[in-house]
């Protein structure tokens, strides 16, 4: 499989990346900068801003599927590049994206017309990370893309050791956390798998 990989350099992305290589996965990595990863087989490494459509064309050439674990990082890079993603994969004729959110854009078991982060259910001190994800994901629900957004929980860092639960649209019941490399192994399983096709995956212990 021919993948695009948005956001290589962050935990989660870096988790999915070495499942990806280690299956012997053609991996594109679009990188803001290419000194944060090595080289190795089977990646290709793209240096460029996911804002400039240019760059995101030629780092999309040949893929069969993009997966984004693109953080907020306190800017708007989420929001602003999904345009630019679903033009490419309209162009580029690429119909499968999976992308990394929060549980926070899932809805809320207690106000089921609210998501959790305007709900009772979050203990969230700001919005805007959820924001920027309730964006990408609006943005996609109005495509016929086959998009997935995996949604975990509080996301400590820690080594994949299975036993979680997932629920599509809502969080697992009392759900509290999940390691990074549970997270990137749901994300990768998913996409081998081709399972949970426009939905939003809550995942959590």
């Amino acid at each position: 499989m021919r993948i695009l990989l948005l956001g290589s350099t962050g935990r989660v992305g870096n988790a999915f990346l070495k499942k990806a290589l280690n299956d012997h996965h053609e991996v594109t990595a679009l990188v803001r900068s290419a000194d944060k990863i090595n080289e190795t087989d089977y990646l290709t490494i793209i240096e460029g801003n996911v804002l400039n459509p240019s760059i995101v064309k030629k780092a999309a050439e040949g893929v069969d599927v993009i997966v984004s674990a693109l953080s907020t990082d306190k800017t708007t890079t989420l929001s602003e590049s999904t345009p630019i993603l679903i033009k490419v994969m309209q162009e580029k004729k690429i119909n499968r994206i999976i992308t990394v959110g929060t549980a926070g854009i899932l809805n809320s078991r207690t106000e089921p017309e609210r998501y959790r982060y305007e709900s009772s259910e979050s203990r969230r001190k700001t919005t805007r990370a959820a924001e920027e994800h309730r964006k990408m994901f609006e943005a996609l629900s109005a495509t016929n893309l086959d998009w997935t957004i995996v949604c975990p929980t509080y996301l400590p860092d820690g080594p994949a050791k299975g036993g979680y639960r997932i629920s599509e649209d809502v969080l697992p019941e009392n759900g509290s956390q999940i390691s990074v490399g549970d997270t990137g192994e749901f994300v990768y399983q998913t996409l081998l798998k081709g399972t949970h096709m426009r939905k939003r995956v809550g995942i959590a212990y």
